[in-house]
């Protein structure tokens, strides 16, 4: 599959010299409930929190990649263990939301607006939970 422009931007934007200093993350659920989504979430908060001399702050997109492309950004730092733990352990319903939003080639402002939300808020990492086609999501963003 090839890439277009858009997702190329923002991969070479990630992983050059926006990479070298300390940056925050972005994670973000999309697709139907499941019984790991949240235990998903919980797994990248806990290891965001490993990483401080790499990850500032860890922004949910609320609402999956709709969540990004409209801006709306919780800060997920405030969370305490307590609440990661039960986190790990609710069930099925996309604690930060979900969307069934697809990227495709032909969405150029998408694919803009994304690496202008990102620099704005100073993204240097991306975590997309989901199935396939977060999976398909995530691939086009990189």
């Amino acid at each position: 599959m090839g890439r277009n422009n858009g997702a190329s931007s923002i991969f070479v934007f990630l992983n050059n010299n926006y990479m070298k200093m300390k940056r925050n993350a972005v994670v973000a659920q999309s697709g139907g409930p499941s019984p790991v989504i949240n235990a998903s979430l919980a797994g990248v908060l806990k290891g965001c929190a490993e990483c401080p001399e790499q990850i500032k702050t860890v922004l949910a997109a609320w609402h999956g990649v709709e969540g990004v492309l409209q801006e709306e950004l919780i800060n997920m730092n405030r969370q305490s263990e307590e609440e990661l733990d039960l986190l790990m352990t609710t069930p099925a319903s996309g604690a930060i939301g979900t969307c069934r939003y697809k990227l495709t080639p032909n969405m150029q402002e998408d694919y803009e607006r994304i690496l202008e939300v990102f620099r704005a808020h100073e993204v240097g990492y991306f975590f997309y939970i989901g199935g396939n086609d977060s999976m398909d999501t995530a691939a086009k963003v990189s």
